[in-house]
């Protein structure tokens, strides 16, 4: 009886392992599953609409005093906005961690990745679905740009026709950020944003902000992307 009960149990983890496993291999890198997967790695428990994380995340280094709390559970806290984790804009600064990026799984295989997320270090096994598991993995193999090819490194300025950029921003971007970039009053000014952080400004430009009705612009030509990135570092700081 125990023999079989346990055949049953194995049976079952087996059967649920292999529908995780279908849902991966059928999910398609449509530009809407890529945008999902981008505002879950921005923040995932806002975009689920999950209670936010109390703890601090088990991998989040104690070197690392500055930030705990939900913030650590945030993929984007280890890996960066430009996604190169230790080795890029994460190198210093209070998200510093030494935990390496994610751009060595670009272009890779969805299930390795979900399969990752569900490790004893991830542990965000039963915290989301394997959906939206699946659109971060389909986010990360799929969906990464190369920021270096459109943001210096050294000076963060970005590259783009700030003028075509004005045009995308003031008909794409006005109604809610204002003519200024001062909207909504309860963020910083899109220009000291852009200046001061310009991965994770093109990061939410191309995916949206969580929670919130910002639309993405992934699905227009990426070059969008960064005129607009450009034209914000031209509106006031202040």
């Amino acid at each position: 009886m125990h023999i079989m009960k346990g055949m049953l149990q194995r049976g079952l983890i087996l059967g649920i392992s292999a529908l995780a496993l279908v849902v991966v291999n059928t999910a398609v890198a449509d530009e809407g599953t890529l945008a999902r997967g981008g505002k879950l790695y921005d923040k995932w428990f806002k975009v689920i609409k999950a209670p936010k994380p109390t703890d601090t995340h088990r991998p989040w280094p104690k070197a690392n005093t500055k930030k705990k709390g939900n913030a650590t559970h945030r993929c984007k806290s280890c890996h960066g906005w430009d996604y190169m984790g230790k080795d890029g804009a994460y190198a210093s600064g209070s998200y510093k961690t030494g935990i390496p990026g994610v751009r060595k799984f670009d272009g890779g295989d969805p299930a390795g990745v979900v399969a990752v997320m569900k490790d004893k270090t991830h542990g965000y096994s039963g915290k989301m679905a394997d959906a939206d598991m699946t659109a971060i993995a389909m986010f990360v193999t799929k969906g990464q740009v190369d920021m270096d090819k459109f943001i210096d490194r050294k000076s963060k300025k970005a590259s783009g026709n700030v003028s075509k950029g004005k045009d995308y921003f003031n008909t794409l971007c006005v109604n809610c950020h204002g003519a200024d970039g001062k909207l909504p009053k309860d963020m910083p000014p899109l220009g000291k944003l852009s200046n001061k952080n310009p991965w994770e400004v093109m990061h939410k430009i191309l995916n949206g902000q969580p929670g919130e009705g910002m639309p993405g612009l992934r699905a227009l030509p990426l070059q969008v992307t960064a005129d607009v990135n450009a034209y914000l570092q031209t509106l006031p700081k202040d």
